[in-house]
């Protein structure tokens, strides 16, 4: 068997979506927008949306990205969400994320806490919520390629977790958001 065989294939050409991003200063003040692979290229501080979903029994859904997404490709996300649109509303984008990417829809968001996180050639300004399901989810093809339910020692345990969604989940841990169930 040859060294090609034994390759792995490459990874798809990741989908950089069409869009115009809020970009802020490094103090969380909106200063202007760019689209989403300006933002990317010249790593621009934005803002972003984290939504911890957890079901009754306190699990917490796990996504698996798909391979083209821009930024950690075919990693598990501990949180839905994604990047605020210019002159968009934190909390309106984490309802957009939520139902984009999982179709939940009409339950309460609760707003647990703000990070910055910064790697990977990443500025962001986060913004975490937390949000009790249990109901049917609906997958956005595009953005995730799978979901499952664990708990939240489970979830930060597991190896391909992005770093920006173990760290939301980090963080409500220790402010006592994620203790026992709903």
């Amino acid at each position: 068997m040859t060294d090609d065989a034994l390759a792995s294939p490459p990874l798809p050409a990741p989908q950089i979506a069409d869009e115009t991003i809020q970009l802020v200063d490094a103090r969380n003040r909106p200063c202007g927008s760019a689209s989403r692979a300006s933002m990317r290229r010249f790593r621009y501080w934005h803002r972003a949306t984290y939504i911890v979903v957890r079901n009754p029994r306190g699990e917490l859904c796990v996504q698996r990205r798909t391979l083209t997404k821009e930024v950690f490709p075919g990693g598990l996300d501990l949180a839905a969400g994604g990047v605020v649109g210019a002159g968009e509303a934190v909390h309106l984008a984490a309802r957009r994320e939520l139902a984009e990417e999982l179709g939940i829809e009409g339950v309460p968001l609760r707003h647990v806490l703000d990070f910055t996180y910064v790697g990977e050639g990443n500025h962001i300004f986060g913004s975490a919520y937390l949000v009790d399901y249990d109901g049917p989810l609906r997958l956005q093809a595009e953005e995730v390629a799978a979901a499952f339910w664990l708990p939240p020692a489970e979830a930060l345990a597991l190896e391909g977790a992005t770093p920006d969604t173990r760290q939301a989940v980090e963080a409500m841990v220790a402010a006592g958001w994620l203790e026992g169930s709903a």
